[in-house]
């Protein structure tokens, strides 16, 4: 099993069980790693071969940047769902950051597996 990744994705979003947070975007920033078997794309040099990580990050950043969930940790179970049935990626490790949601930590959030590996 290979794995693809997107570091570093920044959304801008509506998320937060307070007030304040119904009422503006705060940028939420994802860390993705997907199960892949890259070989046959190493091999026809096709895009179509293997799982193409730009469609993946346009995807979720239409979802995210529409979304208003109040919890993160739905949000991160959506976008599990999402890279796993639309793009048919049988695992995937997600690493949601609410970063400033907590004064004085750096950032918070979650890290969800779903999914097998192999």
């Amino acid at each position: 099993m290979d794995i693809v990744y997107i570091r570093d994705l920044r959304i801008d979003t509506v998320i937060g069980i307070y007030g304040w947070e119904r009422h503006t975007t705060q940028t939420i920033i994802f860390d993705i790693e997907m199960s892949a078997d890259i070989a046959r794309a190493a091999a026809t040099e096709r895009i179509e071969d293997t799982l193409n990580y730009k469609s993946v990050a346009k995807r979720l950043m239409q979802f995210v940047g529409d979304s208003e969930f109040q919890l993160v940790e739905t949000l991160a179970e959506r976008c599990a769902a999402i890279i796993r049935e639309e793009f048919g990626v049988r695992w995937v490790r997600l690493n949601l950051n609410k970063k400033g949601a907590v004064r004085g930590a750096s950032d918070v959030g979650v890290i969800i597996e779903r999914g097998e590996l192999g």
